[in-house]
């Protein structure tokens, strides 16, 4: 569930986005609703109260989700400052690369690699099996940052569909297929880990 809390901002985004521009009168004050820059607005809002409400709930926020929410703030607000998109279509590309960057640097960096570190808790797995996970992860994100920025400089007209539903729909296709490879693998994991050792960390 947590790899889809960012999409609720991307889809309130969206549909302020597609909007026809109009201005609504709130608390006495006027709006302009519709259009890339009020939608913009948006995003940074409604950023900061997910990640917000996540933050007073948790404590604390993953780093991924740090990363989301600066990005957010920087793309978002270089594009409302110079009233330019070319900011925001820039948005996922650089996650999806720092993200992949980040995954990259685990296989050189201590000893566990990020997938490991963040699913871990959760499975047993013999360590080549984390590595290719991991490096899945690392083409997922190169893939993804490529294909928003394609996409967002080559078909303008679709590039915000493409960053909603293109970015949601790789992220389902390519959770369900590393779902149907771990399920190849758990038992690997299972007979990798003496029951004694599973004992204890419960």
């Amino acid at each position: 569930m947590k790899q889809f809390i960012d999409f609720i901002p991307l889809l309130l985004f969206f549909l302020v986005y597609k909007l026809d521009p109009r201005v609504v009168d709130l608390a006495g004050h006027d709006f302009e609703l519709g259009g890339i820059y009020s939608a913009t607005k948006v995003l940074i809002i409604a950023s900061v109260v997910v990640y917000g409400a996540l933050f007073i709930r948790q404590r604390k926020l993953e780093k991924g989700q740090w990363l989301t929410l600066v990005a957010c703030l920087v793309f978002g607000g270089l594009t409302l400052a110079f009233h330019s998109e070319t900011f925001l279509k820039w948005k996922a590309p650089v996650v999806n690369w720092l993200f992949a960057l980040a995954f990259t640097a685990s296989h050189f960096i201590g000893d566990r690699v990020l997938i490991k570190r963040i699913m871990g808790h959760a499975l047993t797995l013999p360590e080549p099996v984390w590595a290719r996970l991991n490096l899945a992860w690392i083409v997922f994100f190169l893939v993804c940052g490529a294909a928003n920025l394609f996409v967002a400089f080559t078909f303008e007209e679709f590039w915000v569909d493409f960053k909603v539903f293109g970015s949601l729909g790789m992220t389902v296709i390519f959770l369900v297929a590393q779902g149907v490879y771990l399920s190849r693998h758990l038992h690997d994991g299972d007979a990798a880990t003496p029951p004694s050792i599973s004992k204890t960390e419960d």
